[in-house]
């Protein structure tokens, strides 16, 4: 019990610290909350050419998210890459505690700074755009937020630990930005890709926290969609603890911690 209480302080006070050091951020900061608006502005103004209500609320929706899955996939992958840089990546593997919890919080603070993008998309489209996202369900859909949420945490959390082996693995979440906004059907139905596309997409917690997210704002059972979600999260989660553990031992025994 000791151990598991330590664990959560770990947690909280890191997540705590996070939230501090991005709060003084330029890039993962301040950059996360305008860029996302950036991308919707975008999409809503190609949306908006339809004339279709209905449209404009699909879009408004997957603006949403997009933006808070470009903010993972490129702060959360170069997590531990700016760990390198400040001369503190050593000392964080070396720490008396797994590097697991060490840097959960870090991408759980970005995935914080997500939710404020999230709804700022979403105020942005109804000020600018007129876009009215009506919300049948609210308590599910406050739920179907906080679980696409926390499973892009554990994604994220996944990407960020490849860098403690190889130095160059932070261009990884880069390079799955873009094609993430159309495997997880943030803007385009997955109906219209092929079937081994559509496979790949269902193995990514965003495709099926987009679906709750969707049916639960149209007032539809998205319980399945948020169970399916949060599965995929947890087993990311315990993926990228597994990947640490033996990414570290490779990397002490490769000799590839140093900070140049």
């Amino acid at each position: 019990m000791s151990a598991l209480l330590r664990g959560v302080r770990v947690l909280w006070v890191g997540w705590l610290m996070q939230l501090k050091l991005l709060a003084v951020s330029a890039f993962d900061g301040i950059l996360n909350i305008i860029y996302p608006l950036f991308f919707a502005t975008c999409a809503l103004l190609m949306f908006t050419q339809s004339g279709d209500a209905q449209t404009l609320v699909y879009a408004g929706l997957g603006a949403a998210v997009m933006g808070t899955w470009s903010s993972m996939a490129t702060s959360a992958s170069a997590a531990l890459q700016g760990q390198r840089w400040q001369g503190t990546l050593e000392l964080l593997v070396t720490a008396p505690t797994r590097v697991a919890l060490a840097v959960l919080p870090i991408t759980a603070g970005l995935s914080t700074v997500a939710l404020y993008s999230m709804v700022a998309t979403l105020l942005w489209g109804r000020v600018l755009f007129g876009i009215e996202v009506p919300i049948t369900s609210p308590v599910t859909f406050g739920v179907a937020l906080l679980v696409t949420l926390g499973s892009l945490a554990t994604f994220g959390f996944l990407l960020s630990v490849t860098v403690v082996r190889y130095r160059t693995g932070w261009a990884l979440g880069s390079t799955l930005e873009y094609p993430g906004w159309l495997l997880c059907g943030f803007l385009v139905p997955l109906d219209l890709f092929p079937e081994w596309v559509r496979w790949i997409a269902r193995a990514l917690p965003p495709t099926w926290g987009m679906e709750a997210i969707r049916t639960a704002a149209a007032g539809g059972d998205a319980w399945p969609a948020i169970g399916l979600c949060a599965l995929l999260g947890l087993v990311y989660a315990a993926l990228g603890v597994w990947l640490s553990e033996r990414l570290i031992d490779s990397a002490r025994r490769n000799a590839t911690l140093a900070l140049t």
